[in-house]
Order: C-alpha cells, then sequence, then structure tokens
C-alpha cells in the first residue's frame, strides 16, 4: 500500500494535464482582459449617454 501511495504521490505530473491547465489559465487571462475593456467601454458609452442626456433636457422656459 505504500508502494502505491508513493508512487502516486512521486510520479511526475501528466503532460496532458499541465498543457490544458496551461491552456485554462491562458484563457481565464483572455477573458480578464476582454471583461477590463468592456466594462471600460461600457463606462464610456455610460458617460456619453449621461452628457447626450444633459444636453437634450430642455431649460424651463423664461415666459409662460
Amino acid at each position: 500500500m505504500a508502494k502505491a501511495l508513493y508512487g502516486h504521490v512521486g510520479s511526475a505530473p501528466d503532460r496532458r494535464l499541465l498543457d490544458e491547465v496551461t491552456h485554462l489559465r491562458a484563457k481565464v487571462r483572455t477573458l480578464e482582459f476582454e471583461v477590463t475593456r468592456l466594462r471600460a467601454e461600457n463606462d464610456r458609452l455610460a458617460a456619453a449617454t449621461a452628457e447626450q442626456d444633459e444636453l437634450l433636457r430642455l431649460p424651463e422656459p423664461a415666459l409662460t
């Protein structure tokens, strides 16, 4: 039993598993970058919309 446990713990990691982990980490980094980019674009669009809404508001008429 001890030999089986030692063989399981002491064995070198599977190359396919390492490649998959590397690929997944790269994908996570790409997705995190995309989220950051989309948040920045959303903030920019929200600011532009707020500015446009402000310009469209008509002041109250001077004469009633």
